[in-house]
Protein backbone atom coordinates (compact mmCIF):
# COMPACT_ATOMS: atom_id res chain seq x y z
CA UNK A 1 0.00 0.00 0.00
CA UNK A 2 1.56 3.22 -1.25
CA UNK A 3 1.96 6.50 1.79
CA UNK A 4 -0.94 8.72 0.01
CA UNK A 5 -3.18 4.93 -0.06
CA UNK A 6 -2.22 4.70 3.70
CA UNK A 7 -3.07 8.30 4.89
CA UNK A 8 -6.61 8.03 2.72
CA UNK A 9 -7.34 4.69 4.97
CA UNK A 10 -6.16 6.49 8.24
CA UNK A 11 -8.23 9.66 7.48
CA UNK A 12 -11.30 7.06 7.33
CA UNK A 13 -11.15 5.21 10.12
CA UNK A 14 -10.71 8.95 11.82
CA UNK A 15 -13.87 10.26 10.43
CA UNK A 16 -15.09 6.92 11.16
CA UNK A 17 -14.14 7.18 14.47
CA UNK A 18 -15.20 10.48 15.40
CA UNK A 19 -19.52 9.66 13.56
CA UNK A 20 -19.58 6.91 16.09
CA UNK A 21 -18.07 9.11 19.44
CA UNK A 22 -20.65 11.90 18.24
CA UNK A 23 -23.72 9.82 17.50
CA UNK A 24 -23.11 8.73 21.81
CA UNK A 25 -22.87 11.98 22.49
CA UNK A 26 -25.97 13.21 20.47
CA UNK A 27 -27.81 10.34 22.14
CA UNK A 28 -26.84 11.49 25.65
CA UNK A 29 -27.95 15.46 24.66
CA UNK A 30 -30.91 14.15 23.58
CA UNK A 31 -31.96 12.41 26.49
CA UNK A 32 -31.44 15.80 28.75
CA UNK A 33 -28.11 14.95 29.80
CA UNK A 34 -26.43 18.16 28.91
CA UNK A 35 -23.79 18.16 31.75
CA UNK A 36 -22.59 15.14 31.32
CA UNK A 37 -22.31 15.15 27.52
CA UNK A 38 -20.62 18.72 27.80
CA UNK A 39 -17.77 17.15 30.20
CA UNK A 40 -17.41 14.11 27.75
CA UNK A 41 -17.14 16.61 24.47
CA UNK A 42 -14.33 18.16 26.77
CA UNK A 43 -12.38 15.36 27.80
CA UNK A 44 -12.62 14.09 24.33
CA UNK A 45 -10.98 17.59 22.96
CA UNK A 46 -8.41 17.47 25.12
CA UNK A 47 -7.53 13.93 24.33
CA UNK A 48 -7.58 14.18 20.49
CA UNK A 49 -5.24 17.59 21.01
CA UNK A 50 -2.40 15.53 23.21
CA UNK A 51 -2.69 13.08 20.23
CA UNK A 52 -2.25 15.89 17.24
CA UNK A 53 -5.65 15.13 15.96
CA UNK A 54 -6.55 18.55 15.32
CA UNK A 55 -9.19 18.03 12.40
CA UNK A 56 -11.03 15.64 14.68
CA UNK A 57 -10.82 17.95 17.44
CA UNK A 58 -11.87 20.77 15.60
CA UNK A 59 -14.87 18.65 13.98
CA UNK A 60 -16.11 17.17 17.18
CA UNK A 61 -16.51 20.36 18.75
CA UNK A 62 -17.78 22.10 15.59
CA UNK A 63 -20.75 19.82 15.52
CA UNK A 64 -21.07 19.61 19.06
CA UNK A 65 -21.07 23.67 19.46
CA UNK A 66 -24.32 23.31 17.00
CA UNK A 67 -26.13 20.48 18.95
CA UNK A 68 -26.44 21.96 21.92
CA UNK A 69 -27.15 25.52 20.12
CA UNK A 70 -30.06 23.20 18.59
CA UNK A 71 -31.04 22.64 22.11
CA UNK A 72 -30.70 26.03 23.32
CA UNK A 73 -27.84 25.07 25.77
CA UNK A 74 -25.84 28.18 25.02
CA UNK A 75 -23.21 28.23 27.70
CA UNK A 76 -22.34 24.54 26.92
CA UNK A 77 -22.08 25.61 22.94
CA UNK A 78 -20.29 28.77 23.76
CA UNK A 79 -17.93 26.80 25.85
CA UNK A 80 -17.30 23.98 22.65
CA UNK A 81 -17.16 27.11 20.51
CA UNK A 82 -14.35 28.74 21.99
CA UNK A 83 -12.63 25.71 21.51
CA UNK A 84 -13.08 25.40 18.26
CA UNK A 85 -10.72 28.53 18.01
CA UNK A 86 -8.46 27.04 20.73
CA UNK A 87 -7.34 24.30 17.80
CA UNK A 88 -7.30 26.78 15.45
CA UNK A 89 -4.49 28.73 16.85
CA UNK A 90 -2.62 25.99 18.58
CA UNK A 91 -2.23 23.89 15.34
CA UNK A 92 -1.92 27.55 12.92
CA UNK A 93 -4.49 26.14 11.03
CA UNK A 94 -4.62 28.89 7.47
CA UNK A 95 -7.21 31.11 7.06
CA UNK A 96 -9.71 29.25 4.29
CA UNK A 97 -13.45 30.47 3.28
CA UNK A 98 -14.59 27.20 4.92
CA UNK A 99 -13.24 27.75 8.41
CA UNK A 100 -14.05 31.86 8.32
CA UNK A 101 -18.18 30.63 7.82
CA UNK A 102 -18.32 27.90 10.37
CA UNK A 103 -16.85 30.47 12.95
CA UNK A 104 -19.32 32.78 11.89
CA UNK A 105 -22.18 30.56 11.86
CA UNK A 106 -21.12 29.26 15.44
CA UNK A 107 -21.53 33.55 16.19
CA UNK A 108 -24.84 33.80 14.85
CA UNK A 109 -26.26 31.00 17.10
CA UNK A 110 -25.03 32.91 19.60
CA UNK A 111 -26.92 34.82 22.21
CA UNK A 112 -26.95 38.37 20.99
CA UNK A 113 -26.63 39.71 24.37
CA UNK A 114 -23.89 37.58 25.99
CA UNK A 115 -20.42 37.95 27.14
CA UNK A 116 -19.08 35.20 25.40
CA UNK A 117 -20.07 36.35 22.18
CA UNK A 118 -18.09 39.28 22.38
CA UNK A 119 -14.96 37.45 23.49
CA UNK A 120 -15.42 34.64 21.04
CA UNK A 121 -15.79 37.53 17.80
CA UNK A 122 -12.67 39.16 19.35
CA UNK A 123 -10.61 36.08 19.39
CA UNK A 124 -11.67 35.20 16.05
CA UNK A 125 -11.15 38.19 14.30
CA UNK A 126 -7.30 37.80 15.81
CA UNK A 127 -6.71 34.20 15.21
CA UNK A 128 -7.95 35.16 10.81
CA UNK A 129 -5.28 37.82 11.35
CA UNK A 130 -2.44 35.43 12.35
CA UNK A 131 -2.34 36.86 15.65
CA UNK A 132 -1.04 40.17 14.03
CA UNK A 133 -3.39 42.44 16.02
CA UNK A 134 -4.73 44.15 13.04
CA UNK A 135 -8.59 44.30 13.20
CA UNK A 136 -9.11 41.19 11.38
CA UNK A 137 -9.97 39.27 8.28
CA UNK A 138 -11.60 41.12 5.66
CA UNK A 139 -14.21 37.64 4.58
CA UNK A 140 -14.90 37.24 8.10
CA UNK A 141 -16.00 41.34 8.76
CA UNK A 142 -18.00 40.71 5.75
CA UNK A 143 -19.93 37.61 7.44
CA UNK A 144 -20.51 39.24 10.64
CA UNK A 145 -22.27 42.32 9.23
CA UNK A 146 -24.78 40.65 7.66
CA UNK A 147 -25.63 38.64 10.92
CA UNK A 148 -25.43 41.82 12.62
CA UNK A 149 -27.38 43.41 9.84
CA UNK A 150 -29.88 40.00 10.04
CA UNK A 151 -30.55 41.03 13.72
CA UNK A 152 -31.36 44.64 12.59
CA UNK A 153 -28.00 45.29 14.65
CA UNK A 154 -27.16 47.98 12.26
CA UNK A 155 -24.74 50.33 14.11
CA UNK A 156 -22.04 47.12 14.95
CA UNK A 157 -22.66 45.98 11.47
CA UNK A 158 -22.05 48.91 9.86
CA UNK A 159 -19.03 48.48 11.86
CA UNK A 160 -17.87 45.12 10.34
CA UNK A 161 -18.99 45.88 6.84
CA UNK A 162 -16.32 49.09 7.29
CA UNK A 163 -13.22 46.47 8.14
CA UNK A 164 -14.74 43.98 4.96
CA UNK A 165 -14.29 45.06 1.22
CA UNK A 166 -18.05 44.55 0.25
CA UNK A 167 -18.82 48.43 -0.47
CA UNK A 168 -22.36 47.06 -2.27
CA UNK A 169 -23.61 45.19 0.93
CA UNK A 170 -22.79 48.01 3.22
CA UNK A 171 -24.84 50.55 0.94
CA UNK A 172 -27.44 48.17 1.39
CA UNK A 173 -27.83 47.52 5.08
CA UNK A 174 -27.42 51.57 5.25
CA UNK A 175 -30.55 51.69 2.73
CA UNK A 176 -32.18 49.69 5.27
CA UNK A 177 -30.65 51.14 8.70
CA UNK A 178 -31.68 55.19 7.35
CA UNK A 179 -35.42 53.87 6.50
CA UNK A 180 -35.86 52.11 9.62
CA UNK A 181 -34.13 54.23 12.46
CA UNK A 182 -33.54 57.69 10.68
CA UNK A 183 -35.39 61.02 9.82
CA UNK A 184 -35.45 61.79 6.13
CA UNK A 185 -33.31 64.57 6.58
CA UNK A 186 -30.19 62.22 7.71
CA UNK A 187 -30.36 60.13 4.26
CA UNK A 188 -27.20 62.09 2.99
CA UNK A 189 -25.38 61.78 6.27
CA UNK A 190 -25.53 57.82 6.87
CA UNK A 191 -23.26 57.39 3.50
CA UNK A 192 -21.41 60.27 4.12
CA UNK A 193 -20.16 59.01 7.27
CA UNK A 194 -19.41 55.40 5.21
CA UNK A 195 -17.89 57.07 2.63
CA UNK A 196 -15.75 59.26 4.83
CA UNK A 197 -14.92 56.61 7.05
CA UNK A 198 -14.00 54.42 4.25
CA UNK A 199 -11.57 56.44 2.88
CA UNK A 200 -9.66 57.16 6.25
CA UNK A 201 -9.08 53.31 5.66
CA UNK A 202 -7.64 53.97 2.75
CA UNK A 203 -10.35 51.99 0.46
CA UNK A 204 -10.99 54.55 -2.27
CA UNK A 205 -12.82 51.33 -4.01
CA UNK A 206 -15.47 50.17 -1.19
CA UNK A 207 -16.24 54.19 -0.41
CA UNK A 208 -17.03 54.39 -4.04
CA UNK A 209 -19.27 51.83 -4.46
CA UNK A 210 -20.60 52.44 -1.33
CA UNK A 211 -21.76 55.80 -2.69
CA UNK A 212 -23.15 54.86 -5.93
CA UNK A 213 -25.03 52.11 -4.41
CA UNK A 214 -26.69 53.56 -1.75
CA UNK A 215 -27.55 57.07 -3.66
CA UNK A 216 -29.06 54.42 -6.38
CA UNK A 217 -31.17 52.44 -4.33
CA UNK A 218 -32.60 54.84 -1.31
CA UNK A 219 -36.13 55.68 -1.99
CA UNK A 220 -36.03 58.84 -0.83
CA UNK A 221 -33.00 59.92 -2.80
CA UNK A 222 -33.24 61.69 -6.42
CA UNK A 223 -31.37 60.07 -8.97
CA UNK A 224 -28.08 62.13 -9.54
CA UNK A 225 -25.50 63.51 -9.63
CA UNK A 226 -25.96 66.12 -9.50
CA UNK A 227 -28.07 65.45 -6.07
CA UNK A 228 -30.53 67.52 -4.04
CA UNK A 229 -29.06 67.34 -1.21
CA UNK A 230 -25.38 69.55 -0.56
CA UNK A 231 -23.58 66.66 1.42
CA UNK A 232 -23.99 64.46 -1.72
CA UNK A 233 -22.56 66.88 -3.56
CA UNK A 234 -19.72 67.40 -1.69
CA UNK A 235 -18.88 63.69 -1.65
CA UNK A 236 -19.27 63.24 -5.12
CA UNK A 237 -16.73 65.57 -5.83
CA UNK A 238 -14.38 64.80 -3.06
CA UNK A 239 -14.32 60.89 -4.42
CA UNK A 240 -13.59 62.48 -7.61
CA UNK A 241 -10.62 64.52 -6.29
CA UNK A 242 -9.34 62.13 -4.30
CA UNK A 243 -8.62 60.23 -7.61
CA UNK A 244 -6.99 63.20 -8.94
CA UNK A 245 -5.12 64.02 -6.44
CA UNK A 246 -5.12 67.55 -5.95
CA UNK A 247 -4.74 69.59 -3.28
CA UNK A 248 -5.62 72.74 -4.46
CA UNK A 249 -9.17 71.10 -5.43
CA UNK A 250 -9.39 69.62 -1.98
CA UNK A 251 -9.04 72.90 0.10
CA UNK A 252 -11.55 74.29 -2.00
CA UNK A 253 -13.99 72.09 -2.06
CA UNK A 254 -13.50 71.53 1.93
CA UNK A 255 -14.30 75.78 1.96
CA UNK A 256 -17.07 75.68 -0.24
CA UNK A 257 -19.24 72.88 1.75
CA UNK A 258 -18.47 74.09 5.06
CA UNK A 259 -22.06 74.47 5.42
CA UNK A 260 -22.95 71.34 4.77
CA UNK A 261 -19.93 69.44 6.80
CA UNK A 262 -20.83 71.38 9.92
CA UNK A 263 -23.77 69.22 10.21
CA UNK A 264 -21.35 66.52 11.95
CA UNK A 265 -18.38 68.09 13.81
CA UNK A 266 -16.24 64.45 12.93
CA UNK A 267 -16.91 65.45 9.71
CA UNK A 268 -13.66 68.00 9.20
CA UNK A 269 -11.88 65.52 11.52
CA UNK A 270 -12.18 62.58 8.61
CA UNK A 271 -11.36 65.44 6.19
CA UNK A 272 -7.70 66.27 8.03
CA UNK A 273 -7.02 62.38 7.86
CA UNK A 274 -8.25 62.26 4.36
CA UNK A 275 -6.18 65.13 3.14
CA UNK A 276 -3.18 63.17 5.29
CA UNK A 277 -3.48 60.06 3.39
CA UNK A 278 -4.28 61.20 -0.30
CA UNK A 279 -3.62 65.28 -0.83
CA UNK A 280 0.05 64.72 1.17
CA UNK A 281 -1.56 67.02 3.80
CA UNK A 282 1.17 67.31 6.71
CA UNK A 283 -0.05 65.51 9.83
CA UNK A 284 -1.03 68.34 12.57
CA UNK A 285 1.54 68.76 15.67
CA UNK A 286 -1.21 68.40 18.37
CA UNK A 287 -4.28 66.95 17.52
CA UNK A 288 -7.46 69.40 18.72
CA UNK A 289 -9.12 65.98 19.70
CA UNK A 290 -8.54 64.08 22.59
CA UNK A 291 -10.24 61.85 24.85
CA UNK A 292 -13.49 59.73 23.48
CA UNK A 293 -12.94 61.63 20.33
CA UNK A 294 -9.30 60.97 19.73
CA UNK A 295 -9.76 57.48 21.07
CA UNK A 296 -12.46 57.18 18.13
CA UNK A 297 -10.42 58.46 15.65
CA UNK A 298 -7.79 55.87 16.49
CA UNK A 299 -9.77 52.85 17.01
CA UNK A 300 -11.11 53.34 13.05
CA UNK A 301 -7.81 54.87 11.53
CA UNK A 302 -5.14 53.77 13.47
CA UNK A 303 -2.47 56.13 14.91
CA UNK A 304 -0.02 55.89 12.00
CA UNK A 305 0.13 55.72 8.08
CA UNK A 306 -0.23 51.79 8.25
CA UNK A 307 -4.09 50.42 6.96
CA UNK A 308 -4.66 49.27 10.23
CA UNK A 309 -3.95 49.70 13.41
CA UNK A 310 -2.32 47.08 16.12
CA UNK A 311 -5.49 48.17 18.60
CA UNK A 312 -8.24 45.41 19.17
CA UNK A 313 -11.07 45.91 17.17
CA UNK A 314 -14.07 47.91 19.38
CA UNK A 315 -16.37 46.39 20.55
CA UNK A 316 -18.75 49.18 19.51
CA UNK A 317 -19.23 50.81 16.06
CA UNK A 318 -17.22 54.18 15.58
CA UNK A 319 -20.46 56.65 15.76
CA UNK A 320 -24.32 56.18 16.54
CA UNK A 321 -26.39 57.79 13.61
CA UNK A 322 -29.56 57.17 15.73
Amino acid sequence: MSEQESLRCSSARNRGGVQRVEGKLRASVEKGDYYEAHQMYRTLFFRYMSQGKHAEARELMYNGALLFFSYNQQNSAADLSMLVLEVLEKSETKVEDEILECLAKLFSQMDQNSPERVAFVSRALKWSTGGSGKLGHPKLHQLLAVTLWKEQNYSESRYHFLHSSDGEGCAHMLVEYSASRGFRSEVDMFVAQAVLQFLCLKNKNSASVVFSTYTEKHPSIERGPPFMQPLLNFIWFLLLAVDGGKLTVFTVLCEQYQPSLKRDPMYNEYLDRIGQLFFGVPPKQSPSYGGLLGNLLNSLMGSGEEDDGTEEPPEDSPIELD
